[in-house]
């Protein structure tokens, strides 16, 4: 039998464990398997963005949005599709060190679960097919994000989707919640915070090795 192809190659060929603290893909994080989680996380690496992920079949398919979610049903941010990430690393919070990839501050901006809402003669469809096709339409039951999203990938730019919010009770025109919502769901910290913290922590450790 042909081995079976591993989803989360891409995210271990491209780190070092030795060096981020990022987590390894066997690392386990208890989940509720009526409820799929989703997170966003505001990346200040050599570009900021946020970074989409969503829980599809034991993995976190992954979208670099540089611009941020928005609750304005018209604004249609570009989203990057990037390496599937392991669930471990919906939790993840801190600094990975320069030199690595993506290097910079992460923070953890937003976590809670989803709901898929697409469907096709009234049966859903399932995600794994949505993700295929290209289009997905989800329920956000987020700390901050709330209500249904969309994604659509380009027709001639696989890696490239549009990310935007569908108009509901909470879509909402006149706020910009990237500015106003600027302080991690996990620990309260904002970015300056996280790094200045976990710069102290980096620090106390090279001197004790």
């Amino acid at each position: 039998m042909p081995r079976k192809k591993d989803p989360l190659r891409t995210y271990k060929e491209k780190r070092d464990f030795t060096k981020t603290p990022e987590p390894a893909p066997n690392e386990r994080l208890k989940l509720d398997k009526k409820k799929r989680i989703f997170c966003v996380q505001e990346h200040h690496s050599s570009r900021l963005h946020w970074d989409f992920r969503i829980e599809v079949d034991g993995t976190m398919p992954s979208w670099a949005i540089p611009k941020g979610p928005s609750l304005n049903p018209k604004e249609k941010r570009l989203a990057v599709q990037t390496e599937d990430h392991p669930i471990s690393y919906a939790t993840f919070e801190g600094i990975i060190p320069e030199g690595e990839y993506g290097g910079g501050t992460v923070m953890l901006w937003d976590y809670g679960t989803y709901k898929n809402m697409r469907e096709q003669d009234g049966k859903l469809i399932p995600m794994k097919t949505c993700l295929k096709d290209g289009r997905i339409e989800i329920f956000l039951n987020g700390e901050k994000l709330k209500g249904t999203f969309i994604l659509i990938r380009l027709q001639n730019s696989p890696k490239d989707w549009l990310f935007f919010k569908k108009k509901d009770e909470y879509s909402d025109g006149r706020r910009n919640i990237i500015k106003s919502e600027n302080k991690s769901v996990l620990t309260q910290r904002t970015v300056s915070q996280i790094k200045k913290d976990e710069g102290k922590k980096n620090k106390a450790y090279e001197e004790c090795s």
